[in-house]
């Protein structure tokens, strides 16, 4: 029988603490859904179709990767996609009340969903897409701290202030 995962999140940008997960939870499941958020009322950095085509570059190479974009409840993601778990990161305390909130939530609207709480490599426990925006509009280089492929799309970003 085998396990399939969704790791759902804005990436907005991949950074290399998701690329971490992503590689580790490859480890635990048979196959696993990056599935990028499309919620443009968090006015993300970089498009939908942009985010996807950034992690596909980021992760090139691993197999048992499938990357797709969703908007609505992740519950009816992971319904049609006949996964088994939700795959989260936790970098701190301070991300887990949120997301326990949230595997709550998704366990009363479908039982049958495991939620699964990763924590990244520790090189990467401070790091957060936000930062890394931030950092990258002020000129401050972003590198180790995301993909090539990611600081290359940032610096051209922010160039064209």
């Amino acid at each position: 029988m085998s396990k399939r995962a969704v790791y759902p999140g804005m990436f907005d940008p991949i950074h290399n603490g998701h690329v971490d997960l992503i590689q580790r939870s490859l480890r635990l499941f048979d196959e696993l859904i990056v599935a990028v958020v499309a919620n443009p009322a968090k006015e993300p950095l970089f498009p939908v179709n942009t985010r996807l085509e950034l992690i596909d570059e980021a992760t090139g190479g691993l197999s048992n990767l499938r990357i797709t974009s969703f908007d609505g409840l992740l519950i009816d993601l992971v319904a049609r996609e006949r996964a088994d778990v939700i795959v989260r990161g936790i970098r701190a305390v301070s991300d887990f009340e949120y997301e326990f909130q949230m595997a709550l939530m998704n366990r009363k609207l479908r039982d049958s969903v495991e939620t699964v709480f990763m924590m990244p490599h520790e090189r990467y426990t401070y790091i957060s897409s936000r930062l890394i925006k931030e950092v990258a509009s002020l000129g401050a280089s972003v590198a180790g701290m995301v993909p090539p492929v990611v600081e290359k799309a940032l610096a051209e970003r922010f160039s064209r202030k």
